[in-house]
């Protein structure tokens, strides 16, 4: 039986369509291994260990065969695996993080799995898993009265806006580390960083906002050292 022209096109359509959802991002592993079972009946291959050749003969559910010929793989020698670089990141990024963020700074990067995709928090866990990298892990400080705080939390314990954070750890008023460039800031803050910031204003002086409303000033005035 002929297929009709009308027939002949939906399979060239469907054909199209199914490469883009094999290519998609969020298609995982799994589901593109489903998808090939489904196409392929038959994949054999033949090594010439002479001349270290592999002979590949794919048959699809259709009948049709495709043929290639393409180097064999050198023992221990892996085609695709995650760069040795990213690796390491994600080994000191898992002390800290868990998966979900871990995913947002390697994309925040540019960087992508061996096979060229994102990551994204099962992509992350299924490398950990695969490089034996523990989960994460509560960070330490070797001072007893120092702790090691995120953004948010430095926020929150000193009482000041992350505006003013990032203006301090530009300055080296505050000490704060990134793991990696784009990676959430960790802040220092101890008992001399606490004793630093006064929770109320003395007697006689003025808050920014404040002092910059008396004097009918701009408060970048005060912030760029301008007056």
């Amino acid at each position: 039986m002929s297929l009709t022209l009308e027939e002949v096109a939906w399979l060239e359509r469907a054909g199209a369509d199914l490469r883009g959802v094999f290519d998609a991002p969020t298609t995982s592993m799994t589901e593109r291994k489903q998808l090939l079972r489904t196409l392929l009946s038959d994949v054999m291959v033949t090594v010439d260990r002479e001349t270290k050749q592999a002979a590949l003969r794919i048959c699809f559910e259709g009948g049709a065969c495709l043929e290639r010929t393409v180097p064999a793989p050198r023992p221990g020698h892996h085609i695709q695996a995650t760069d040795e670089d990213t690796v390491q990141l994600v080994r000191r990024l898992a002390c800290h993080y868990n998966d979900t963020r871990i995913a947002q700074i390697l994309s925040r990067q540019g960087r992508n799995t061996a096979t060229g995709l994102p990551f994204t928090r099962e992509r992350v866990n299924a490398l950990r898993q695969s490089r034996g990298i523990p989960s994460r892990q509560p960070s330490q400080d070797n001072q007893q009265d120092a702790t090691i705080m995120t953004l948010g939390e430095a926020q929150r314990a000193l009482g000041v806006s992350g505006v003013t954070l990032y203006r301090w750890l530009r300055q080296g008023f505050i000490a704060g580390t990134q793991l990696t460039p784009g990676g959430p800031w960790h802040i220092r803050v101890d008992d001399d960083l606490r004793a630093k910031i006064a929770p109320d204003v003395p007697a006689g002086w003025l808050g920014l906002k404040q002092a910059a409303h008396a004097l009918g000033i701009a408060r970048q005035g005060f912030v760029r050292g301008t007056v």
